[in-house]
């Protein structure tokens, strides 16, 4: 499993008023990606801030993604709230549709959905949940990407309805034996240079050693990269650098790499 171009997407906008989180701006983050997965004010993120980086995307010729989480702020949408998943699904609509208005004033069209956080791995796991977003999807956005896990009922679901899908791949984040990330509250300082060898491996293999020490193999269409893990700007900047060393251009997804 060669890939010859792969999309790079990192979450920005995870800011509130006067508050940032994170060691970089995502101003030099913007440059080094293809597709921005922009808080929209329930677990980061406010009017201000999705303007600005909005107008960000737009000067640098960054795809733009909706990135819902739980209305969490004090816990940055990772913990799991108690909802119904019409609840869930109505409270992606409602930060989905304020990110579609900022990105109409700027002239960028809206390219995806990537839930955040736990609302992420909750609707990795849940079929109903991930039924009823699709649905959703499908009569507000029918052409635009969801982004999830390959092992996740939200591919299964979006696939078998027919909207498009980008599986990711995880650079920051650690897999298990399922081939699920491993969720974590906090992480450590991770070394750039063996992250990058983890992404080229990944997408020149197919391959991802596990947690338990073993290697599986993986399918994905996306890098994923955190502006809140720690050393962020190294990690993007030696991820983006390996990939192209290598051959491999980096660019927003498109139909023809959807699956």
């Amino acid at each position: 499993m060669y890939r010859s171009t792969i999309d790079l997407n990192c979450d920005l906008g995870e800011g509130y008023g006067h508050w940032t989180y994170g060691d970089a701006p995502d101003s030099e983050l913007m440059p080094l990606i293809s597709s921005a997965n922009v808080a929209t004010g329930y677990h980061a993120g406010d009017p201000n801030q999705m303007d600005a980086v909005v107008r960000l995307a737009a000067e640098i010729g960054v795809g733009l993604g909706a990135h819902p989480g739980y209305k969490d702020l004090q816990g940055f949408g990772r913990r799991t709230i108690a909802a119904r998943p019409d609840e869930l699904v109505n409270d992606i609509l409602y930060q989905t549709g304020a990110l579609r208005e900022f990105g109409r004033r700027h002239n960028v069209p809206l390219q995806h959905i990537k839930p955040h956080g736990a609302l992420y791995m909750t609707a990795a796991a849940d079929a109903d949940l991930s039924r009823q977003l699709v649905e959703a999807m499908q009569r507000t956005g029918p052409d635009l990407f969801i982004y999830c896990m390959s092992v996740s009922e939200t591919y299964r679901v979006a696939r078998e309805a027919g909207q498009p899908t980008i599986r990711e791949f995880y650079a920051d984040r650690d897999y298990d034996n399922s081939g699920s990330i491993v969720f974590a509250r906090k992480m450590r300082r991770l070394e750039p240079a063996e992250i990058a060898e983890k992404c080229l491996r990944a997408c020149v293999d197919g391959k991802v050693r596990t947690v338990e020490g073993d290697d599986i193999e993986i399918e994905f269409e996306s890098i994923c990269f955190h502006s809140d893990t720690p050393g962020a700007l190294k990690i993007g900047t030696a991820v983006r650098q390996a990939l192209l060393d290598n051959g491999i251009r980096i660019a927003p997804p498109s139909r023809q790499t959807a699956v």
